[in-house]
């Protein structure tokens, strides 16, 4: 079978890089397009170069609908306004479309949901192998322990991070309720300030922290009468996201229109 052949949208951005040099090192897969925005001094440079692997004879363009055409999948790590539109591109060219945007609102969520009926999209709060293994052991563990253990979630990011809290962190706190079989929106508590009273039984909690160049950290926290599970995954380098698209994009190729996330991609639903 032909290589895949993968649009990166953002290329010129740290993601955007990230996925170009992972998809030139992926076996069966190359970079077929490049895509910024019209304004970006970065238009007509080469995506290898920026990407620090040397030329790829691929340039930066913000014609998506020509960097479309001929491809089998589309990478994007970006904004909801711009994943809408990326989605809609993919729905209609029938390919793949792999999103790693975070900060989707529910309206936002319904549209990629509408794309997935002609595309095959895999979207997920977070790309990487070992997140999505941790969602599972968080979901087993609020199964197990029940609401006599408290959860809490802490995130940190890097100081550029625009969303909170993170798409992992929501991810994760999915996870949680769906162990508990209770929606998350029912339950979460996503902000304390001032004279709060005593902690809602069976609530969800999250806490944000932001700062320097943290790729990303996540703490679960299970804390019951007299002990406490603390479940943690470290992003140490944001290939690791790169690398799930990218595998996300592979495993797509060929499957049947519909939604699809990285739980599906590494058969964590057995």
């Amino acid at each position: 079978m032909a290589d895949m052949k993968l649009v990166v949208v953002g290329a010129g951005g740290r993601m955007g890089r990230t996925l170009v040099r992972i998809v030139s090192e992926t076996a069966g897969a190359t970079v077929h397009a490049a895509i910024e925005r019209p304004d970006s001094p970065l238009i007509g440079e080469d995506a290898g170069m920026l990407a620090g692997i040397g030329e790829i004879g691929v340039p930066l363009t913000s014609d998506t609908l020509a960097a479309v055409v001929g491809a089998d999948g589309i990478l994007d790590f970006t904004a909801p306004a711009a994943t809408l539109g990326f989605a809609e591109l993919a729905a209609q060219a029938r390919i793949v479309h792999v999103i790693g945007t975070t900060g989707c609102s529910a309206e936002d969520e319904a549209a990629i949901d509408a794309a997935a009926r002609h595309a095959v999209v895999v979207k997920s709060g977070n790309m990487s192998v070992g997140v999505n293994l941790l969602a599972v052991l968080v979901e087993r563990a609020a199964r197990a322990l029940g609401p006599d253990f408290d959860i809490e979630i802490l995130e940190m990011h890097h100081r550029h991070k625009v969303d909170a809290p993170s798409g992992t962190a929501l991810l994760l706190g999915e996870a949680a309720a769906r162990g508990r079989d209770i929606k998350l929106d029912d339950y979460a508590v996503r902000s304390r300030d001032g004279y709060t009273g005593p902690r809602p039984q069976g609530a969800i909690g999250f806490a944000t922290l932001r700062g320097g160049s943290v790729v990303g950290d996540h703490t679960v926290y299970l804390a019951g009468a007299g002990e406490r599970l603390e479940l943690r995954h470290v992003a140490e380098d944001r290939a690791q996201f790169a690398k799930g698209a990218v595998r996300a994009a592979l495993w797509a190729r060929g499957r049947k229109p519909g939604r699809y996330d990285m739980a599906d991609v590494l058969g964590l639903k057995d």
